[in-house]
């Protein structure tokens, strides 16, 4: 008897059945994750900023006046960016960040948010919000923390 099609099948026009459950989950995960960055990625991109500059921003908004080594930002990022200093030139050039070389440690540059950046994360945070809420809106909250809780799991295999 034929197998019926996964919705991920149907998706990206899979003929024939995935190898393993295994390879169908990160493929559905995958699938998943890109539909999401680019639904984010519509709130963020007409403001001129892009879903990575928009977490820097977040990241030195969380950090306050205490400002963040680059290097700390860079780990701090939900999606590690290779070029977290390119990220930061950017952000600089539209005045959103500043940055200084750390008087106790001249290899350490610090970065802050500055008020235009402030002002641009309060303009996004109700949109990005409600794009979160719509996107997991089909899991009721007991799936909606299983979910979670499932991919903590899978992140922790990786370590």
């Amino acid at each position: 008897m034929p197998r019926v099609p996964t919705a991920v099948q149907d998706e990206i026009q899979q003929r024939r059945p995935f190898s393993s459950a295994a390879e169908e989950g990160v493929v559905a995960l995958v699938r998943t994750a890109d539909l999401l960055r680019r639904a984010l990625a519509q709130v963020v991109e007409p403001h001129g900023i892009t879903l990575q500059q928009y977490n820097v921003l977040r990241i030195l908004r969380g950090a306050a006046e205490d400002g963040l080594p680059t290097l700390e930002i860079a780990s701090r990022m939900i999606e590690q960016a290779p070029g977290v200093t390119r990220l930061l030139d950017r952000l600089q050039a539209k005045h959103l960040v500043r940055r200084e070389r750390s008087a106790e440690d001249r290899r350490q540059i610090r970065c802050w948010i500055e008020p235009a950046g402030v002002r641009l994360l309060a303009l996004l945070d109700d949109a990005m919000q409600d794009r979160a809420r719509r996107f997991m809106a089909p899991l009721a909250a007991s799936e909606l923390a299983a979910f979670v809780t499932s991919l903590d799991t899978l992140r922790s295999g990786l370590s």
